[in-house]
């Protein structure tokens, strides 16, 4: 784990390298944004990664398209996001991470998640706990706050640069079902990340994510107690399919799961096309 954090943290100092200088902005075949910073971390992580383990095949947003044929016969695979949030990355406002994940038979075992804006570093590995590190409070293990009971306020956690109408459907129907609910928005992997401190309690994510944006961020919240569920079936995520897209999810703690009562039943029937930027 020390020599997956250690690459995080060498790809998040190249990103911050080109963010506190001027930068250019390309824009890949489906509109979204592509700088220096994902190529430069991209670049970093698949040399690190193929330097400890050779025999581990790679998969990354940035790197090229590897057709299903050759990857479902993979056991084992890294998969990766070198900069999650590259919007926020452009807007400067410190909400991207470096996310590395392990897939093993379909699922993340082992996951790192860096925002180095905020030199905040979590990770988790499977069966061994999920944990929070950084300069001021050290390491702790997570989830650092339960929230136990419906009766206090409960926190909804939405993206910044892709909130739907479904979701806004998800919120309106929890908020029924709880004296007080707070909404809260942040970029990124980070969003999971906080569900599985305890600082939010759910995030609904009803609109399109790939593989390698929740990956990493998964386990560390699975590894805390968190549920993650496809919303429409309740499914666990399914990791290495043949589109790499993700169906709609939830993120929940067990108070959420409580109050939830399955509202994402509301969200079922809903077409959505892959993304590239969570």
């Amino acid at each position: 784990m020390e020599r997956i954090i250690a690459i995080a943290k060498e790809a998040g100092d190249a990103i911050m390298e080109i963010y506190q200088r001027d930068f250019t902005v390309d824009y890949k075949e489906d509109s979204s944004p592509l700088t220096d910073a994902d190529r430069a971390a991209h670049g970093i992580i698949l040399h690190g990664l193929h330097a400890l383990y050779p025999e581990i095949p790679f998969l990354s947003e940035e790197g090229d398209a590897i057709p299903y044929e050759i990857r479902k016969h993979w056991g084992f695979f890294w998969l990766v996001d070198p900069l999650d949030g590259t919007k926020e990355f452009i807007r400067k406002n410190g909400e991207y991470t470096v996310n590395i994940a392990l897939i093993e038979n379909n699922r993340p075992v082992l996951g790192v998640v860096y925002a180095p804006a905020l030199d905040l570093m979590y990770y988790a590995k499977e069966g061994a706990g999920a944990w929070r590190q950084d300069a001021v409070q050290g390491t702790q293990k997570l989830p650092l706050h339960v929230n136990d009971s419906r009766e206090q306020k409960l926190t909804v956690v939405a993206s910044k640069s892709h909130r739907s109408p479904e979701t806004e459907v998800y919120i309106d129907e929890l908020r029924k079902s709880t004296r007080e609910l707070e909404v809260v928005s942040i970029g990124s992997s980070l969003k999971i990340c906080l569900v599985a401190e305890g600082d939010a309690d759910c995030y609904p994510r009803l609109g399109p994510t790939m593989e390698w944006d929740t990956a990493a961020a998964q386990i560390i919240a699975t590894e805390s107690g968190c549920r993650v569920e496809a919303a429409a079936g309740g499914h666990k995520l399914i990791y290495n399919k043949k589109d790499l897209l993700n169906p709609y999810f939830v993120v929940e703690t067990a108070v959420a799961m409580f109050c939830n009562g399955r509202t994402v039943a509301n969200t079922r029937g809903y077409e959505h096309e892959p993304t590239s930027d969570q």
